[in-house]
């Protein structure tokens, strides 16, 4: 079991690269950057990224990469364009494609850092 502490720097993190997503999303569009725009652009993957904490179990391993972060990863990208469709918002492959990509990197990417730095935080202690 991980510390309440992580679990809660677990969830902001990935709720932060949502918002991040949406934001710069808009922003290379020359979209309106207000909140209501910013809360229509990430709410599809914000309520995605729910559901995949609960499919993964999220809580038992945030921080692991394989485990939790993949599965998160590949229902906040599904579940967010399922959600922007049936929203009347736009999928275009392009859209889906860079999507994939900053929400792997960032969702799966963090948590591999985190393994990396407890790996060797570990390895620093048992020396």
């Amino acid at each position: 079991m991980h510390s309440p502490r992580r679990l809660v720097w677990s969830i902001v993190s990935d709720v932060v690269i949502v918002i991040v997503f949406a934001v710069v999303g808009r922003a290379s569009h020359g979209e309106a950057l207000s909140l209501a725009g910013i809360a229509t652009t990430a709410w599809p993957f914000l309520a995605a990224l729910v559901i995949g904490w609960a499919v993964a179990l999220a809580w038992r391993a945030p921080t692991r990469p394989v485990r939790t972060g993949l599965p998160v990863w590949a229902v906040t990208l599904v579940g967010g364009m399922l959600l922007r469709v049936a929203g009347d918002q736009g999928t275009a492959v392009p859209f889906i494609i860079v999507a994939a990509a900053f929400l792997l990197v960032t969702l799966v990417g963090w948590r591999v850092i985190a393994a990396l730095v407890s790996r060797r935080q570990t390895t620093r202690s048992a020396s």
